[in-house]
């Protein structure tokens, strides 16, 4: 019996998960493909979960959609660890300085996950990314950066596990993945030329507690017409020490609570 509830909660999540990965509304026949489910057994789980107030159903189309729950409550969790309201100011001095976008991602299990950003671009192009929650860890700036304070094997392990769940991204080469994380750790800082997306390249840095525990990163990203050769080792000196300013004020937002 355990084992059956446990299933239905399983798979309950991964509705939600993939409702909020994907940010559109979804046919009951595409959410039953991606998640390997029977038509029936999907239903079932949307059934529950418009009951409860998380997804509902497009009345035109029958599509289904997450509700705002989620955004709300995470919204909520997110002001109650006071994280943003701590780092924030960090966050906007580094986008005025590199006058591109800032974002910040906080480790969850083996992942990140994105959880605030700032533009500093005023003029020109402006780099806005899709809005997603997880951070591809392989071929982002951010990832590399948090995988290179891992142990290898593990790092490599995460990447391929990552990048297998993406079947739009190419498999990671484990020697030059591996030859990239010894570089970024060397030197604090990860790159990413146009891997993750044409045409933006971002750079990243860990943010570490203490000096052991890596608790998220932080990155600046814009064109690769305005993040040139010339301004990028300027840049992750100033990602680099942002980083730091923010392993000090992680444990702050825990004396908010006080």
């Amino acid at each position: 019996m355990v084992r059956v509830v446990n299933s239905l909660v399983e798979r309950c999540f991964a509705v939600i998960e993939l409702l909020a990965n994907e940010a559109a509304a979804m046919r009951l026949g595409e959410i039953a493909e991606k998640l390997d489910l029977q038509k029936s057994a999907a239903h079932r789980m949307l059934n529950i979960l418009s009951e409860t107030g998380w997804v509902e159903q497009e009345p035109v189309t029958g599509f289904y959609k997450l509700t705002l729950k989620l955004a709300i409550f995470g919204q909520r969790f997110l002001s109650a660890t006071h994280l943003t309201d701590v780092c924030q100011p960090a966050l906007e001095q580094l986008a005025a300085e590199s006058s591109e976008l800032v974002r910040m991602a906080v480790v969850q299990g083996e992942t990140l996950t994105w959880i605030s950003q700032v533009q500093g671009a005023r003029n020109g192009l402006k780099y806005q990314p899709e809005l997603v929650a997880k951070v591809q860890l392989a071929n982002t700036a951010n990832g590399k950066a948090y995988l290179s304070t891992l142990d290898q094997t593990d790092a490599v392990r995460i990447a391929i596990h990552d990048s297998a769940k993406r079947p739009d991204r190419s498999a990671v080469r484990v020697e030059e993945f591996v030859e990239e994380l010894k570089k970024a750790r060397n030197r604090g800082w990860a790159i990413s030329k146009e891997e993750a997306e044409p045409g933006v390249v971002a750079i990243a840095a860990p943010i570490i507690l203490a000096g052991v525990k890596t608790v998220g990163t932080v990155s600046v990203a814009g064109p690769s017409s305005r993040l040139t050769a010339e301004r990028q080792e300027k840049i992750a000196s100033a990602v680099v020490s942002t980083a730091a300013k923010l392993g000090e004020l992680w444990p702050l937002r825990q004396n908010a609570d006080k």
